[in-house]
């Protein structure tokens, strides 16, 4: 059973009456290649279409009804973020003492540039630093 293809029908009369559209030689080829055409392409095949003289009216319409068949793909609203979380000031106290007597610990110096570019301090490293306040 031979099937009718619209679609391909129009792109092979878009190739014959523009030859060197490069454009529409690419949807031709893509719609060869991969078995369709997404419906920015679609629409922009259409108002070419529209503009050549040998097509259709029916298939035209077809093709109009395709467009619409295809869902609407909407990029989603930008999601409201989380508020950064207010820093622990003693935290903040206790790393600035212990950098006070020892300005040269590298693990406490890497605990202090998290704390102050707002980064998670884990529960770990809170104790971390609270056997370092001891220590000192």
């Amino acid at each position: 059973m031979n099937e009718i293809n619209v679609l391909l029908d129009i792109l092979k009369e878009m190739v014959k009456a523009h030859p060197g559209s490069v454009f529409v030689n690419s949807l031709y080829e893509q719609y060869c290649n991969r078995g369709g055409l997404s419906k920015k392409q679609l629409e922009g095949l259409h108002s070419k279409a529209l503009k050549t003289a040998g097509i259709s009216p029916g298939k035209l319409a077809t093709l109009e009804a395709i467009i619409k068949k295809k869902p609407i793909r909407e990029r989603s609203a930008a999601t409201i973020t989380a508020p950064v979380s207010l820093q622990d000031e003693a935290l903040g106290e206790m790393l600035s003492g212990i950098l006070a007597r020892y300005p040269q610990h590298k693990r406490v110096l890497f605990l202090h540039s998290k704390y102050q570019n707002h980064d998670h301090i884990s529960a770990a490293e809170i104790a971390e630093i609270e056997r370092f306040k001891n220590y000192c």
